[in-house]
């Protein structure tokens, strides 16, 4: 199967998302990969191409200040301003589009493909419900504000990145250059706006939605959903994942065991076999599956 892959970009109005495309022909539709706070579209990597390699058209792209994606020049970062976004992109790519959200990119896509319009194809979720865990919560904003003095070296990334993860640090650390940037002082620093996490806007959910209205926003879903959760996440709870799995109308649960929050990090296998099953069984093991917006 013959692979391309192109850099793109889609104009949102007040600023401009960037990412990659990897498009097999032929195709049997559109995943557009939706990272987590602080992230880029570079933890989709390995993911993004297994599922092109397997049909499908994987765009990864970096969420409104984050990555290569313009910062917000109004400081907007709220849960609608990053839908917004999302849905001009789904727009462009011509909707019925896939969406595989992690955290704040799950909560995005979950508000999105609680919208009429056909936009969304279906959802998958990871390591994300309405009401997440507060003390991982708590613990994923520690890490987030505890470096936004920047870092002397990679190594020194690279021994924040591992205490966080809990993974066994890297000893090829040259990879981390797609998450931090070195400025003119020298020190390297997130490649995401400080802004981001503003005290006004250190909410986990973002700002402007609540748990309840993520709720709403599920009981909305009329799409099928697929939620991967890590099996040793501090982020997913039973509660929340009942809570979540009660108000969807069509929805699998996979757990993936001893990964964490950053469950593709963790288990990119896994997660991939997951989300192969999954779009197999709504739209076919192979071939170009129809599309609800064809006449």
């Amino acid at each position: 199967m013959e692979l391309v892959s192109r850099d793109v970009a889609f104009p949102t109005g007040d600023l401009v998302i960037r990412g990659e495309e990897r498009r097999p022909d032929p195709s049997r539709g559109t995943v557009l990969f939706l990272h987590g706070g602080g992230q880029t579209r570079h933890a989709w990597g390995g993911g993004a191409r297994l599922l092109a390699e397997a049909g499908w058209t994987a765009v990864a792209v970096d969420l409104r200040g984050h990555g290569d994606s313009d910062w917000a020049s109004d400081g907007r970062y709220d849960l609608a301003a990053y839908a917004s976004d999302v849905r001009a992109v789904c727009a462009e790519l011509g909707g019925d589009v896939v969406l595989v959200g992690a955290s704040l990119g799950g909560m995005t896509a979950l508000t999105l493909a609680a919208e009429p319009g056909g936009l969304v194809r279906a959802l998958v979720l990871v390591d994300i419900v309405p009401r997440p865990e507060p003390e991982g919560v708590r613990r994923i904003v520690a890490f987030m504000t505890g470096h936004l003095d920047g870092f002397d070296s990679l190594d020194d990334v690279a021994d924040a990145v591992a205490e966080y993860t809990g993974r066994p640090r890297r000893t090829d650390i040259g990879g981390l250059r797609k998450n931090v940037r070195q400025r003119a002082d020298g020190r390297w620093y997130w490649h995401w706006d400080p802004a981001l996490m503003r005290p006004d806007q250190n909410e986990e959910p973002r700002p402007g939605s609540s748990g309840d209205a993520l709720m709403a926003a599920a009981g909305a879903v009329r799409v099928p959903v697929l939620v991967v959760r890590g099996g040793a996440s501090d982020v997913v709870g039973d509660t929340g994942i009942q809570e979540l799995a009660d108000a969807l109308d069509d929805v699998d649960v996979v757990t993936v065991p001893g990964a964490r929050h950053m469950v593709a990090g963790d288990d990119n296998d896994a997660f991939v076999a997951a989300v192969r099953r999954f779009l197999d069984a709504r739209f076919g093991p192979g071939g170009a599956a129809p599309s609800r917006m064809s006449p």
